[in-house]
């Protein structure tokens, strides 16, 4: 049960920390000064939707999100927001794809050709399934997680000043249910697909609680450590390295590295994702479902990874509320039914 919960729990910090969060992007777009009741409040709301939206997807024993969906808000509001997560899947994964060749470009390899690499790489994950996906997860991701907080404990050590925990003082808490709502998305297209994978209720406390506390001490470490480097960050296009400027070559090439590994992570689960939906419309082979979308993804990597983040992430949070919403109302809503 511990195994195959830390399995699901790598599962859902892969899904998460994507290129955008690694990158720091995504905690500076939506934390910054004043969010330490933020970051708790989204570290309980974390845990609460991972509960929910596994238990669901455990409960009914469901291949794709379109079930949970329609579980959780009606078939008609789950249409909508089916469109939603196509949608973000599309654009995200596209743009992570252009992420991935950009990043490779550090060391000399052309941008094309670091597209067509993790293309490969994307390609023989898609074909294992889920399989595919947890087994590339449960190796990655402890070595992104050790390695980002690492590296965040030793800047947050030497430059961070945290001063005492003034609750008069946190008035950015509301960013917690946007960030919330925007990280929900792909959880629930990725964890819909895992419902016949569960074999006990007990996987799904584990991994509920171990990524949100392992996410909301990282957002917590990262957050800080950027307000002390926040004169540099508008330098760079990828916060990390404003934290990363007085760190030998040699440091700033193996994040670079670690970022493309959270730009290949979310590459595979937004790929997952797009591929469990459209597998019961798309008569196709899981390898030639998965290669007909990547050659309609290419044309969106010409989007810029900054501008994506600065533009279609607050959207999407925002668009989300309402699910998260009906995510956390949910258990509530089937006492009451029952």
């Amino acid at each position: 049960m511990v195994v195959n919960g830390l399995k699901w729990m790598f599962l859902i910090i892969g899904t998460t920390i994507g290129a955008g969060y690694a990158s720091g992007r995504e905690i500076w777009q939506f934390f910054g000064h004043e969010s330490g009741l933020a970051i708790i409040l989204f570290t309980l709301l974390f845990v609460t939707s991972c509960h929910v939206v596994l238990s669901i997807s455990f409960h009914h024993q469901t291949n794709d999100y379109a079930e949970v969906l329609a579980e959780l808000m009606g078939p008609r509001l789950s249409k909508g927001y089916d469109i939603i997560i196509v949608f973000y899947l599309f654009t995200t994964t596209g743009v992570m794809i252009a992420g991935g060749g950009a990043a490779l470009e550090y060391f000399h390899i052309p941008f094309s050709a670091g597209v067509l690499f993790m293309c490969i790489l994307l390609l023989i994950v898609a074909v294992r399934g889920v399989q595919g996906l947890t087994g590339i997860n449960s190796f990655l991701m402890p070595i992104l997680i050790t390695s980002l907080t690492v590296t965040l404990i030793t800047f947050f050590w030497f430059n961070a000043d945290l001063k005492g925990f003034d609750w008069t003082t946190q008035h950015n808490w509301p960013t917690a249910f946007t960030f919330t709502s925007l990280n929900l998305l792909p959880l629930v297209a990725v964890l819909s697909a895992a419902g016949k994978q569960i074999k006990q209720t007990g996987e799904i406390w584990i991994a509920s609680i171990g990524s949100g506390l392992t996410l909301g001490g990282v957002s917590f470490l990262y957050n800080e450590s950027l307000l002390a480097a926040a004169e540099d960050i508008m330098l760079y296009e990828i916060p990390l390295f404003a934290l990363l400027k007085s760190y030998p070559n040699y440091m700033t090439a193996f994040m670079a590295i670690l970022l493309w590994t959270a730009i290949f992570t979310t590459a595979a689960s937004g790929l997952f994702g797009l591929s469990s939906r459209f597998r019961s419309v798309i008569p196709l082979p899981p390898w030639a479902l998965a290669l007909l979308l990547i050659c309609l993804m290419l044309p969106v990597t010409r989007f810029g990874f900054a501008r994506l983040i600065a533009f279609l992430y607050p959207l999407y949070g925002f668009l989300n509320l309402y699910l998260l919403i009906v995510v956390l109302i949910h258990p509530f809503y089937l006492k009451k039914r029952s």
